[in-house]
Order: C-alpha cells, then sequence, then structure tokens
C-alpha cells in the first residue's frame, strides 16, 4: 500500500502576504481560489516536489507560525542560500551538521523552514569498508 504525503496546511494570518513570500521563495502558485466568504484556498509547489502546502481563510485551526522545521532537501545549500537572499529572503547561513548542510528560513508569520543538503553518501560508504 502506498502513503504518499502531498499538501501541508501552513497556517498564516494573510494570504496576499504568504501568496507573495512563497512566490518568492520559488514556490509555483497552483491554485487560488475563494469558495465562499469564509473561505480561500492556495496551493503552492516547491520546484521539482510531489508535494505541495496550502494556506488560507478558513482551511485550518492551527495558529500562525506554529509549525516549525517544515524541511526540503535541496542538492546545494549554498547555491539555494544564494538565490534566496538574491531574491530578498532572509536565510540564515549555511549551518554544518553531521547529517547534512543545513539553511534555515522564516515565513512572515513564523511557519520555520529547514533546507538539507544531504551528506554526501559515497565518503560515508567509503569510511565504512
Amino acid at each position: 500500500m502506498d502513503m504518499k504525503l502531498e499538501l501541508v496546511m501552513v497556517p498564516v494570518t494573510d494570504v496576499d502576504r504568504a501568496k507573495e513570500f512563497y512566490g518568492r521563495v520559488g514556490f509555483a502558485a497552483d491554485h487560488d481560489h475563494v469558495v465562499s466568504d469564509d473561505v480561500r484556498f492556495v496551493q503552492m509547489t516547491p520546484p521539482g516536489s510531489a508535494c505541495s502546502i496550502a494556506f488560507g481563510k478558513g482551511l485550518t485551526r492551527l495558529e500562525p507560525g506554529s509549525l516549525d522545521n517544515l524541511q526540503m532537501v535541496v542538492a546545494d545549500a549554498d547555491a539555494v542560500r544564494a538565490e534566496l537572499v538574491g531574491r530578498g529572503v532572509e536565510v540564515s547561513e549555511v549551518e554544518e551538521l553531521q547529517w547534512g548542510r543545513f539553511v534555515f528560513f522564516a515565513d512572515p508569520d513564523g511557519n520555520g523552514w529547514a533546507l538539507q543538503q544531504l551528506p554526501d553518501r559515497s565518503a560515508a560508504a567509503s569510511v565504512v569498508e
């Protein structure tokens, strides 16, 4: 049985501000539908991802900014950091950890994101041998 995570709700206070921010990060805008006066659904997808995020009005009871450490994997932490800085996104310096190289940022509501460059597994495998 397959189970695929394909949509994560991100709680935000200002839908238009969140849409602009995630667009600047590079997410593609898939949907923006006003269903009623009480419901607006925006779906955006990171480049190359099978999982999207959704935010809007009337979608979740989570408090804006309550998500911490949403994580995406990137090929090159330095290159992604440089690109995000160039787009005006406030990001951390690259952090070197045993389990990868990380760049961190938060959306305007404080929902936290980690971008992980996985360690070179071929180098780790040669050390074990």
